[in-house]
């Protein structure tokens, strides 16, 4: 738990403060746990059938039980949401090229599609991957009929839109959910891993 709590602390900017001893501010911790509740918790896997290798090609999905003991880093996007594309991928692309050749931390990007499924589809997201020469999985997440359209990473991960980041230690928990992240610091933090 007090890992977590550091975790939080290096990564939710703004919300929490640092001292001698560690501190967080416990109601925004709790305010963000209600939101979305699933902080701590063990990582639902992910069962996004439509996936392509850092190579672009199709490939089988991915697992989070593939990568046991590893910190994951969890993008979710939309293609034609500006948020993803002036903060969210950039960002990304600065964290994955920062840990190139780690073998202690994995990235994956998902197109979580909620709306928009004629502008969101499969083929724009191998395109986002070309377009930011990212050098890791991507899956396509398009919501089904019978989940009202929204799509399953969405639903496991009660995220709240896109962009979005998901991170899960090495044991498998929930340590950071949510929109915003600061980047630098979450680069610190992994490197010292």
């Amino acid at each position: 738990m007090i890992r977590n709590c550091i975790i939080l602390l290096v990564l939710f900017s703004g919300i929490t403060t640092y001292s001698q001893n560690v501190t967080i501010d416990n109601i925004a911790m709790k305010e963000t746990q209600q939101r979305y509740g699933i902080l701590g918790q063990q990582a639902p896997e992910l069962t996004v059938d439509q996936w392509i290798d850092a190579d672009g090609n199709a490939s089988e999905p991915y697992r989070l039980s593939d990568h046991e003991g590893k910190f994951k880093v969890i993008y979710c996007f939309q293609a034609w949401c500006p948020g993803c594309h002036s903060r969210g991928l950039p960002s990304l692309k600065k964290m994955s090229e920062a840990m190139e050749g780690s073998d202690k931390v994995v990235f994956a990007a998902i197109q979580t599609v909620f709306e928009g499924s004629h502008a969101n589809t499969y083929d724009r997201m191998v395109e986002i991957q070309k377009q930011y020469e990212l050098q890791i999985p991507f899956g396509h997440d398009d919501g089904k009929d019978t989940s009202r359209k929204i799509s399953s990473t969405m639903q496991h991960y009660r995220t709240g839109g896109t962009p979005w980041f998901i991170l899960i230690d090495e044991s498998g928990k929930v340590v950071f959910n949510d929109f915003h992240l600061n980047t630098e610091k979450t680069i610190e933090y992994l490197k010292s891993l």
